[in-house]
């Protein structure tokens, strides 16, 4: 039998604010310090963008690149864009003015909406398909005009959301670029469908429009794919005042709105119990904590779980698979250690999700044994834009490669042993440091810590620790840290130096980069480790 060639027309995502301001016009939708607006208020200020875009010549396809600060308008632009079929390309507001160069010619970006904060990015985004660019929370000299005026001029605007099907681009997610250059991950306006309905299913279920998210990360990755499903069912979405992280703030206005969940990385979450502020506020709303974008240690978890109760949730993915990978509900996060923890785990697979642990060739392991975690699914992205090069690389049989190496038990729990690109390979031996790490953070005296290998010249390789200590805690001397860690990692596995530092460095998403580790041993003279013995 023949398949049936037919249209797959989807739902514009934009569309869920035309139910939103038909269902709970009144009620608000937005709140960032002291302004709030409507379902039905944001509506019409998406119309009269998306309007004020159109009569500038953007059409379905052309791309909109977005460098800002979380705000009103940096949100506001990611439903313009949706409504008229564009494509929304955000970037992290913390990349240099020649990165974002860079992502607006690999994206062929049309339009430019830049932050007021950021002239030099405006200055350096020129040429290529770029035709114009907009300034967004004011007004700025490098701007056609600004987006506040874009959307004035078009106040009365009323923009129908137009006609995508599944495979139309909607996002642009650009990867953090772990190797090399950042790629365009292309999300689209059908799997962007499922991927909402799968994060309210297994993240945040029974959300409403009586329900508020409050948002600690840039709304340009995850935080933004979180509060998409936020706004599937109503539920208001609350932002920090500034771009800083203020920790008492975020209790304040936990306690004040009623936060019921939140999106973070699991450093942002460490940073968050372990401040005073987690006692001083009434977070008793907390249903779902979410942490993703990297393993949290065992220590850190159970530190969350004693602060906050059974309210986090982990997941893992990545940004082409949107996060939709496996889940670890709050309800399998014990507090405790015992037989029934399954110690380690980020889960099982998500709903409608298939996960397969495979070998270098490709065939599927067994139970227990070690390979690269690969994926498919409605949640796979539709491949990087312009770069057949990496999607040769990306995608085996079908499958999608993460890069993210691990096992699954009996169960169907996967548990992941680290990037591979971070393996490395002492006297013939592979070294996951994830292990080690998790061991060294048993130490009470350790906040954090990163193991990577360095050259070495007899055993080709050997791991260093860099280890930063507990607030109110001193270093810890090498010998000690050795001594402590000898019983309970192999000898092959042990780190040959252990180095505390101030701090380890962090990307813009609070995630702690080997590279940047790398890269800091290697500006500090640390690398030749025959050079810098321990004295």
């Amino acid at each position: 039998m023949q398949p049936l060639r037919m249209s797959r027309r989807v739902m514009n995502l934009a569309y869920m604010l035309t139910q939103n301001a038909r269902r709970h016009g009144s009620r608000p939708g937005f709140v960032w310090g002291d302004k709030s607006w409507s379902w039905r208020e944001i509506d019409a200020q998406v119309s009269a963008l998306a309007a004020a875009l159109a009569a500038r010549g953007i059409k379905k396809g052309d791309r909109i690149l977005v460098h800002s600060k979380n705000g009103d308008e940096m949100f506001f632009s990611m439903f313009a864009a949706f409504r008229l079929g564009a494509v929304w390309v955000p970037t992290n507001f913390r990349l240099m003015p020649d990165e974002v160069t860079y992502l607006a010619q690999a994206s062929g970006a049309k339009a430019f909406l830049c932050h007021v904060d950021f002239p030099e990015h405006a200055a350096a985004v020129s040429g290529g398909a770029l035709e114009f660019t907009w300034s967004i929370d004011g007004k700025a000299s490098f701007g056609e005009t600004s987006v506040a005026d874009a959307i004035a001029s078009q106040a009365n605007a009323a923009v129908e959301n137009v006609a995508v099907e599944h495979d139309d681009p909607c996002w642009f997610f650009f990867t953090s670029g772990t190797t090399g250059r950042s790629k365009a991950a292309v999300l689209t306006h059908g799997q962007m469908g499922f991927v909402i309905t799968n994060h309210l299913a297994d993240l945040t279920p029974g959300t409403t429009e009586a329900d508020a998210s409050l948002v600690v990360a840039p709304l340009s990755h995850g935080a933004g794919v979180h509060q998409l499903m936020q706004t599937a069912r109503g539920a208001r979405t609350v932002l920090l005042p500034t771009e800083k992280f203020d920790i008492n703030e975020a209790f304040r206005l936990i306690e004040a709105h009623r936060v019921s969940n939140l999106f973070v990385v699991p450093t942002i979450l460490k940073m968050m119990v372990e401040h005073p502020a987690v006692d001083k506020y009434d977070h008793s709303s907390l249903r779902q904590v979410i942490y993703a974008g990297a393993p949290m240690y065992r220590e850190d978890q159970k530190t969350a779980l004693k602060k906050l109760g059974k309210v986090i949730v982990q997941y893992f993915g990545l940004g082409e698979v949107t996060g939709n990978i496996t889940v670890l509900p709050a309800a399998l996060h014990d507090p405790e250690d015992g037989p029934h923890v399954k110690l380690g785990t980020c889960g099982f697979e998500r709903t409608g999700m298939q996960v397969s642990i495979q070998d270098d060739e490709g065939r599927e392991l067994g139970a227990n044994q070690s390979g690269e975690i690969c994926v498919i699914g409605p949640a796979v992205f539709a491949g990087y834009y312009d770069n057949p090069e990496a999607n040769a690389k990306a995608f085996r049989n079908g499958w999608f490669r993460t890069g993210d190496l691990g096992h699954m038990d009996e169960e169907g729990f996967v548990y992941i042993t680290g990037r591979a690109s971070d393996m490395y390979i002492s006297g013939g031996s592979n070294i996951y440091p994830r292990e080690i790490e998790e061991k060294i953070l048993t130490h009470p005296c350790v906040g954090e810590v990163a193991v990577l290998g360095v050259p070495d010249p007899t055993w080709g390789e050997v791991g260093v620790a860099v280890c930063v200590a507990r607030e109110g805690e001193k270093p810890v001397s090498e010998a000690e840290m050795a001594a402590f860690l000898s019983p309970k990692v192999p000898r092959y596995k042990m780190p040959k130096r252990f180095f505390f530092w101030d701090a380890l460095p962090k990307s813009g998403y609070g995630k702690i980069p080997k590279r940047m580790v790398r890269d800091e041993l290697e500006a500090r003279r640390l690398l030749d480790l025959d050079k810098t013995k321990a004295g």
